[in-house]
């Protein structure tokens, strides 16, 4: 059986990379998003892996695994900003940004160790276009937690849906990584 732990590792450190290296680009810009604008983010990411999975085509070059990591990097932003709410301006370093995307993916990684130890790594039967199905119904209940002022009856709230949507595609990752 695979280590999850250390494949979640080794996943993730790309995605850290790619998040670290925008930042030398742009700094942390994302800074100015409200929650919509980076769930509108997750959507058009998620919508590009389902056409490009209906299709097997992509007239402008994206890939798959880009965009789950793409989605992984915005979830792990999505739950800063609404921790901290959103800024008219970049206001924190590159180092604090950095900081937070790790204690964000820190505590991911925690989760999706309780979470695979109730559910027994169910994930791993899972279908690619099943995990993506998953992050769009995730994404569409976001938007609607929104709609409601982040207010729900009976259903977990905004940021424990960013963790799933950040779980489900670093598994996805896995898989690619696996085939």
């Amino acid at each position: 059986m695979p280590n999850t732990v250390e494949q979640f590792d080794r996943v993730t450190a790309k995605c850290r990379t790619i998040f670290v290296d925008k930042m030398q680009d742009y700094g942390p810009s994302w800074r100015i998003f409200r929650l919509h604008g980076i769930t509108d983010q997750l959507y058009i990411k998620a919508c590009n892996i389902r056409q490009r999975q209906e299709t097997g085509v992509s007239l402008v070059g994206d890939d798959i695994e880009g965009n789950l990591r793409a989605i992984v990097n915005y979830g792990i932003t999505a739950i800063i900003q609404s921790r901290m709410g959103y800024a008219d301006a970049v206001d924190m370093s590159n180092e604090e940004a950095a900081k937070q995307y790790d204690a964000v993916l820190n505590e991911a990684k925690e989760l999706m160790v309780r979470k695979n130890h109730d559910y027994g790594e169910a994930w791993r039967e899972m279908s690619k276009k099943g995990i993506v199905d998953m992050i769009l119904a995730k994404i569409i209940r976001i938007k609607t937690i929104l709609e409601h002022d982040g207010k729900t009856i009976a259903s977990e709230g905004v940021e424990g849906n960013y963790f799933d949507i950040i779980n489900y595609a670093i598994f996805d990752l896995i898989h690619y990584t696996e085939n």
